[in-house]
């Protein structure tokens, strides 16, 4: 009889900890970092090159965008996870809310970028989407997971200093395509229909119609100009000034998080 109760409890207990190792939060760091590579993904070297950027940025800003690698989320979704992983830890500054995570679940194959409140208007879902999907999934993929982050962090310092601005770049890509295609839309069943009776009240009034290339090619060029398109960012330049120097970081600031972000897999 003992020897069963004893087996159920040790069963439990080992039930018990195998959902507590998947779905733990990993207490903040002492001394406090903002580069926590809890798998061994990284080399001690880029560790420590990536912590001496974000501390400089930090500094020089007091934007605390911090990476965070682990095993797994266990039972949560990923997002979930990274919102309160980033409240627990404080990241960002209390009132000004301007904390950024990256989580990465090496086992899961599954990325999270979590914005504070004082972030989402730099850094909408949808930045923080073309993020995930062109530079960290891509790396990922190859195992390249230094390669990733350090040009997610370069874009993310970009987008904060107003060295590409949001709304100017959400227009490109995509969103660009379908402009492109509305103006078509327009062109065709619009411009067209005018075009042609132009022309026509020119020869109705004897007139050789010579304006009308002219007038097109305006139209044209007022319809197309700032339509954008193309992939998302210039990543070639340098890290804005943020690429070293810098104390060590004095820890995190007691910010919040608003639910603004995007994720993906690889």
């Amino acid at each position: 009889m003992i020897y069963k109760y004893s087996l159920s409890i040790l069963l439990i207990l080992l039930f018990v900890g195998t959902l507590t190792a998947q779905g733990d939060f990993p207490e903040v760091p002492n001394p406090p970092r903002l580069v926590n590579d809890f798998t061994n993904s990284l080399s001690a070297s880029q560790v420590a090159s990536l912590e001496s950027k974000l501390v400089a940025y930090n500094d020089s800003t007091s934007t605390q965008v911090t990476i965070v690698m682990i095993r797994s989320v266990g039972q949560y979704d990923i997002s979930d996870y990274t919102f309160q992983l980033g409240e627990k830890w404080g990241i960002g500054q209390a009132k000004l809310d301007n904390g950024v995570l990256i989580l990465a679940a090496m086992e899961d194959r599954k990325v999270f970028i979590a914005t504070g409140y004082g972030m989402e208007g730099v850094l909408p879902d949808i930045l923080t989407k073309r993020i995930v999907d062109q530079l960290i999934v891509p790396n990922f993929k190859m195992e390249a997971y230094y390669d990733g982050l350090d040009k997610a962090t370069d874009m993310i310092f970009k987008l904060a200093s107003g060295e590409y601005e949001a709304d100017k770049v959400t227009s490109t890509g995509e969103h660009g395509r379908a402009i492109v295609f509305f103006l078509f839309f327009i062109f065709i069943f619009v411009i067209l229909p005018l075009i042609k009776n132009r022309k026509d009240n020119d020869n109705h009034m004897g007139g050789k119609g010579g304006g009308v290339d002219l007038f097109t090619t305006i139209m044209l060029a007022n319809l197309l100009k700032g339509s954008g398109g193309g992939k998302f960012g210039d990543f070639s330049s340098g890290r804005g000034g943020f690429g070293g120097g810098g104390g060590g970081f004095g820890g995190f600031g007691g910010g919040s998080f608003g639910g603004g972000g995007a994720g993906g897999s690889w």
